[in-house]
């Protein structure tokens, strides 16, 4: 074979080695975005977009994010992970809230994590030394300039993710207030009508007729009072009551009252007996 052979099937090989890499190129990152409503980056929840931002924001609190930007329908918040001495991870949340068209007591909460990677970057300063007969020599020197440099920036996808969230902010939600119950009311008691002798009235409110007086009690006879009877003459006069407590003298007996002498008419003369 000769040598012109040789290069000739070379190059056809790096031809066709060219060719099937090109058809075997990956395709482009966003031709997987079908724009399908998956439910993953949002949740409807039964409350205005204000409340349902206040429990975002409060969710990304109690999980330690810095919240760097916060509004009545928008929440930002960002924390730091450290995997190893060379590698930084941080996750910046972003959170909108909109209320909904048909319902103003009902909203939906989008939300999206951006993960960003950094990495320590050393760069070391060397600097230059003029020697007369071997001109200038560059010898480094121990300094070192240590920076961490964003080296990657993705999307958080999981979806798991997102539930464990959501589970969290419904936590968060007002919760409605309840209801008083109704005072019961006494009935009202209906005042009677004034009769204003209207012929209406009459007729609506038809009177009673007043029950007929009841007839007066004869009077009772009361018996006549029992004489009281009357004490002897020798019992009014009852005797004074002297006190002789002291002692002093003896006292005498008390003076019966003399009787009572009735002087009798003399009975009439008898007329004198005719003589014979």
């Amino acid at each position: 074979m000769t040598r012109s052979s040789v290069f000739g099937a070379l190059g056809l090989a790096l031809v066709l080695a060219g060719v099937s890499g090109c058809s075997s190129k990956k395709a482009a990152v966003y031709e997987h975005e079908n724009f399908d409503d998956s439910g993953t980056f949002s949740r409807s929840f039964p409350v205005s977009d204000a409340g349902s931002c206040e429990a975002a924001r409060r969710a990304l609190l109690s999980q330690g994010y810095i919240i760097t930007n916060s509004g009545a329908n928008q929440v930002v918040g960002n924390k730091s992970f450290q995997q190893n001495s060379e590698n930084h991870l941080q996750i910046s949340f972003n959170v909108t809230c909109a209320p909904d068209v048909s319902d103003e007591q009902r909203s939906t909460m989008f939300a999206n994590a951006l993960q960003d990677r950094y990495a320590l970057k050393k760069s070391n300063t060397s600097a230059s030394l003029g020697v007369g007969v071997l001109g200038s020599v560059s010898m480094p020197i121990g300094s070192s300039d240590d920076s961490m440099v964003k080296v990657a920036s993705e999307t958080v996808t999981a979806a798991q993710f997102y539930d464990r969230y959501f589970a969290l902010v419904e936590s968060y939600l007002p919760k409605p207030k309840k209801v008083s119950k109704a005072k019961v009311e006494a009935p009202k008691v209906e005042k009677p009508a004034v009769d204003l002798g209207l012929p209406e009235q009459a007729a609506a409110n038809p009177v009673a007729p007043a029950p007929a007086p009841a007839p007066a009690p004869a009077p009772v006879a009361e018996p006549a009072p029992a004489p009281a009877a009357v004490a002897p003459a020798s019992e009014a006069a009852a005797a004074p009551v002297v006190d002789d407590s002291q002692g002093s003298q003896p006292v005498a007996p008390p003076v019966e009252a003399a009787p009572i002498q009735v002087q009798q008419d003399a009975p009439p003369a008898e007329a004198a007996s005719p003589s014979l």
